[in-house]
């Protein structure tokens, strides 16, 4: 037996059907050594699937007392087998519904074998005639959403068949997530860490058009975007601020003397306004979007660098269009504080919160 095959296999269940049995006879028959499957809270009336797995040697079942999610039923799996094994090379994991094969699981645990810093991931194709519709748009949807908003481009942001380093998973028991948001948190975790991420490609099947599957589009989708719309609303709010506070001081200048000169009392009002957004801003920032650990004097350097220079390039854009069109100054401050609200934003995730490289070893 080649010793990547003694990596343990995760499944997670939750009221499972037959083809978990079916799954688990296939893994053992293709040479898996070991396999860690979570009850989570499935109920009395799936005991019975769950003692047929019991009785596959070499197949150890964890069990919740209620549904505690995908995300919690991972962690168990992890710290059983942190304790079980002491040379734990790392972990594959593969959902319960039969949609990962024995030939893909074994690729992803050959590929951990040799990348053992490394976050496998089975990626599935989505162009496919097959592929239910929900999933299809669900998985391009979020991919796309998730490359902007985290910094990483990856080709399945869902898919469950996951080969996960011992050293990964150590941290791993401590991110937060209980449900499926759990698995998005942990791909967002290796932008922090400076994890590489490897891509396996996989066969996509849908069984019965996904029916058994347990993710909702909708609700699941929000749990998952939830750990975006902290920042959406601090940044917005924070616009919405500096907007009031632009129009206010524009409203007192523009009548003062002529000490202003005929447009600076635009950028006046764009300097006083920024300066209080920016206060706000940070400190929502930092406390509530980005639970930061760093340093904040040092941290706020850096807030105050990309401030300066926005509140510049959003006082010279509006000054010049404004005096280019004659519109009205808020008008005309609208579409430049969206654009370089977009571009602060990568600024933001890539330079000042982006946590300091934290050893996995």
């Amino acid at each position: 037996m080649p010793a990547y095959q003694e990596i343990p296999v995760i499944i997670p269940a939750y009221e499972p059907d037959e083809k978990l049995i079916v799954l688990i006879k296939k893994l053992k028959e293709s040479g898996i050594a070991n396999i860690i499957l979570v009850d989570d809270g499935s109920g009395a009336g799936y005991q019975g699937l769950f003692g047929q797995a019991q009785e596959i040697e070499d197949c150890v079942v964890l069990h919740h007392a209620v549904n505690l999610g995908k995300g919690r039923a991972l962690k168990t799996a992890f710290n059983h087998c942190l304790l079980m094994f002491p040379d734990l090379i790392g972990c594959v994991t593969a959902d319960s519904d039969g949609q990962h094969t024995p030939h893909d699981i074994l690729e992803c645990m050959k590929k951990l074998w040799d990348n053992r810093e490394a976050l496998i991931l089975g990626c599935r194709s989505f162009d496919g005639r097959d592929v239910p519709l929900r999933s299809s748009f669900g998985n391009k949807c979020t991919r796309k959403v998730f490359s902007y908003l985290v910094g990483i481009s990856i080709s399945d942001t869902q898919t469950g068949l996951r080969a996960i380093p011992a050293s990964f998973m150590k941290i791993l028991m401590n991110v937060k997530g209980e449900r499926f948001e759990y698995e998005t948190n942990m791909l967002v975790e290796t932008k922090n860490l400076d994890i590489p991420i490897i891509e396996v490609p996989v066969d996509t099947i849908y069984l019965e058009e996904n029916k058994t599957s347990h993710f909702h589009p909708i609700k699941d989708s929000v749990r998952i975007y939830m750990i975006f719309c902290r920042f959406l609303f601090s940044s917005l709010s924070s616009s919405v601020l500096d907007l009031l506070l632009f129009g206010f001081f524009c409203g007192i200048l523009q009548n003062a003397p002529g000490f202003w000169g005929k447009f600076s009392y635009i950028v006046a009002a764009t300097v006083l306004a920024r300066i209080i957004s920016a206060v706000y801003n940070f400190l929502l920032n930092y406390k509530v979007v980005f639970h930061s650990s760093e340093n904040m004097a040092a941290t706020a350097v850096k807030y105050c660098l990309l401030a300066l220079v926005q509140m510049f390039c959003s006082a010279f854009l509006v000054d010049l269009l404004y005096g280019m069109t004659g519109g009205y100054e808020v008008a005309v401050k609208i579409p430049v504080d969206v654009l370089l609200f977009f571009l602060s934003f990568v600024i933001q995730r890539e330079f000042v919160y982006r946590k300091k490289e934290r050893p996995v070893g």
